[in-house]
């Protein structure tokens, strides 16, 4: 007989383990099944952002970035180095350092809260008595049965047509992380986060980088001001963003790769480099699954169908972060995971859409929450919006780095905030005070009339504030 659980989780990325943990604190019985596997061959928990996403590429952008600085921003500081080399496989052996001690920290988690793991990849066999039952294809097969079941199986990165991913020349993520050394030229299809986070870190470390992307607009979905001053800082770097791109034929060989495209004003052009990293979005993980098996509903991307509070076209199954609709986060994974498990229990999980942070962490840094000043023009809501810039904050000036400014938009009449939208250093810290000011409904007087450290970045947020009711102290 299968052993019995009262939660089964599908997946162990940040969505499924956060969700098998918060169940498991609620008094259920839980299961977590993960198929990923470290290069022993053991668990790998933590899925996508761990082992080749968030977590590894934070690693070797603060490499890379120390890097540059020791190159080109130690000698302002007095400080004088001779001889500087670059160990890249000591770099990537930190990455790796760094990843293995976030599995081992899951591990540990699971035990804490009695979580019982399960190698291997799950899969739907059929419904059984008041549940389901899931097979485990690991090193020994075996079946478990669950009363909830909560998918958690993440997205997989989007292949170019006719350019598939081979991860030595045609780069995913994955491949982008483990390059053995610095390549002469280097090429991205995509200048979305992965992209502009992987060119950054090999652009630091010498490579002559370009990032072709087919929309005519930078970020996009990015307040229109800030994306402006984005693109700004990159050019001045060295990355070279060609946008309005129509990419042809795509040639990978022994020398390299051979890019084909058509630019924004039609002349036909080619590009020879020696690596080409894809990052043209994501697609949800259902792989495997055997969603047939119960009559679980996809959608025509692949995605599981789900309504808003997770619940999938079956009963008693939830689905959430990458496979299911909405923004692709691992923080927004976590925050439905957390509600699924808590609505499992008959309590009233919660997640805000509105308020999910979006951060990228190119040097200056993009964080993001809320909706942008374009947008707030497109719908015909009546907003003001303010602005500061780091050149005028004490603390980014002694840092040396005063690239970019945090900008405010809040309701016209109730100065209720709306969006804040920051470029440069350590935005991705910074935006939380906007996240809980958006929970709790705050205006953008309330944080204007909050006391803020002095010196510290976090008073260019306090100055954005007051540049909504025109009354900056410090520009």
């Amino acid at each position: 007989m299968s052993k019995q659980f009262d939660v089964i989780v599908i997946g162990g990325g940040p969505g499924g383990y956060v969700a098998a943990i918060r169940a498991a604190q609620l008094g259920f019985n839980v299961a977590c099944i993960d198929e990923w596997k470290n290069a022993k061959g053991g668990p790998a928990l933590g899925g996508t952002c761990t082992n080749i996403g968030c977590i590894p590429s934070k690693a070797l952008l603060q490499s890379s970035e120390h890097y540059e600085h020791a190159a080109h921003s130690f000698a302002d500081h007095g400080i004088k180095i001779e001889g500087l080399g670059l160990d890249v496989q000591k770099m990537l052996a930190r990455k790796d350092t760094v990843v293995k001690q976030n599995n081992d920290g899951i591990v540990y988690l699971f035990k804490k809260n009695k979580v019982a793991f399960f190698h291997g990849r799950g899969s739907f066999v059929k419904a059984a008595d008041g549940g389901y039952e899931i097979k485990v294809a690991g090193a020994a097969e075996e079946s478990i049965t669950g009363k909830q079941i909560i998918i958690a199986t993440g997205s997989n990165a989007r292949a170019l047509p006719g350019a598939p991913f081979d991860e030595e020349n045609i780069l995913s993520n994955d491949g982008a992380l483990r390059i053995g050394g610095v390549p002469k030229k280097l090429a991205l299809i995509g200048s979305g986060v992965i992209g502009l986070e992987m060119g950054s870190v090999w652009r630091r470390l010498g490579s002559e980088v370009t990032v072709l992307e087919a929309l005519p607009t930078f970020l996009g979905a990015v307040d229109e001001q800030i994306a402006k001053e984005a693109k700004k800082a990159f050019d001045k770097q060295g990355l070279k963003i060609e946008l309005g791109v129509t990419v042809g034929e795509v040639k990978s060989g022994k020398k390299g790769v051979s890019i084909a495209y058509t630019d924004a004003k039609g002349g036909a052009q080619s590009l020879d480099v020696d690596k080409l990293i894809v990052s043209i979005g994501r697609v949800p993980n259902t792989i495997g699954l055997n969603a047939d098996a119960v009559g679980l509903q996809l959608d025509e991307r692949g995605a599981i169908v789900v309504d808003d509070e997770c619940k999938t076209s079956l009963p008693n199954v939830w689905a959430i972060g990458d496979v299911v609709r909405g923004p692709m986060l691992a923080h927004k994974a976590e925050e439905e995971g957390v509600a699924v498990a808590e609505r499992i229990a008959g309590q009233h999980g919660h997640v805000n859409f509105n308020t999910v942070p979006w951060v990228i962490y190119t040097s200056p840094e993009i964080a993001w929450v809320g909706q942008t000043e374009q947008q707030l023009k497109a719908s015909g809501r009546a907003y003001k919006a303010g602005s500061f810039p780091f050149l005028a904050n004490g603390r980014a000036r002694a840092l040396g780095d005063t690239t970019g400014m945090v900008k405010f938009v809040a309701d016209a009449v109730t100065d209720e905030i709306l969006g804040v939208h920051m470029v440069g250093p350590m935005v991705s810290e910074l935006i939380s005070e906007a996240v809980v000011a958006m929970e709790f409904k705050a205006s953008a007087e309330d944080i204007a009339r909050i006391c803020h450290a002095h010196p510290s970045l976090s008073e260019a947020t306090k100055e954005a504030a007051l540049a909504v009711d025109k009354r900056t102290l410090n520009f």
